[in-house]
C-alpha cells in the first residue's frame, strides 16, 4: 500500500488559493508525520531513520511545550567544511489542533494583516505554500522510502520537563 493511498490520494495545488488550503495543507503533513513519527510527545531529542534505499535521516527536537512541540528534519551530508543539511526545514507540530507547519526559521516576525487585499498577506500565504508543500512531498517520499521514528534507537528522555 502506498503513502498515497493510506493518506487519502490527495494532490495539493502549486500556489494557495486561499488560507483554508494552507490549514488543509497543515492536516495532511500532520497524518504524514504520523505516520513518521508514532509517537508525538516524541519521546527522544535526537534520532536518526536509516533507509536501505535512501540517506539517514536526523530529527532533532528543539522545544518542546504543552501542546507542541519543534524539531528540525534534515539529511547530513559530508563537505569540506563539516557537515551540509539539505533539506534542513524547522517544524512546528500543534498536537491539539492536529497540525504541521514547515517554519522558515522559529523566531519568524509577526504577520498582520489590515485587510483582504493587503500584499503582505498573499506573499505569507505563498511563501508559507512553498515551505509546506515542500515538506508535503518530503514526508511521502521519507515514507515510501520506509524512514521512520517509531523503532528507532534512540535515547528516551523524561517528558515531565
Amino acid at each position: 500500500m502506498s503513502v498515497t493511498t493510506r493518506i487519502g490520494g490527495w494532490t495539493p495545488r502549486a500556489r494557495p488559493v486561499r488560507l483554508s488550503a494552507l490549514l488543509a495543507l497543515y492536516e495532511r503533513n500532520f497524518r504524514l508525520i504520523e505516520c513518521l513519527t508514532p509517537e508525538l510527545e516524541f519521546p527522544f531529542d535526537d534520532a536518526v531513520s536509516y533507509s536501505a534505499t535512501d540517506l539517514p535521516l536526523r530529527l532533532t527536537v528543539t522545544e518542546r511545550g504543552r501542546f507542541t512541540v519543534g524539531f528540525r528534519l534534515t539529511y547530513e551530508f559530508p563537505d569540506g567544511n563539516g557537515l551540509k543539511r539539505e533539506p534542513d526545514l524547522e517544524v512546528r507540530v500543534y498536537r491539539d489542533a492536529r497540525l504541521v507547519e514547515a517554519l522558515n526559521c522559529p523566531s519568524r516576525p509577526a504577520w498582520l494583516a489590515k485587510d483582504e487585499g493587503d500584499p503582505q498577506a498573499f506573499q505569507f500565504l505563498d511563501d508559507q505554500w512553498g515551505r509546506n508543500l515542500l515538506l508535503h512531498k518530503w514526508l511521502h517520499y521519507l515514507l515510501e522510502h520506509g524512514h521512520g521514528f517509531g523503532l528507532a534507537a534512540r535515547p528516551r528522555v523524561a517528558l515531565g520537563r
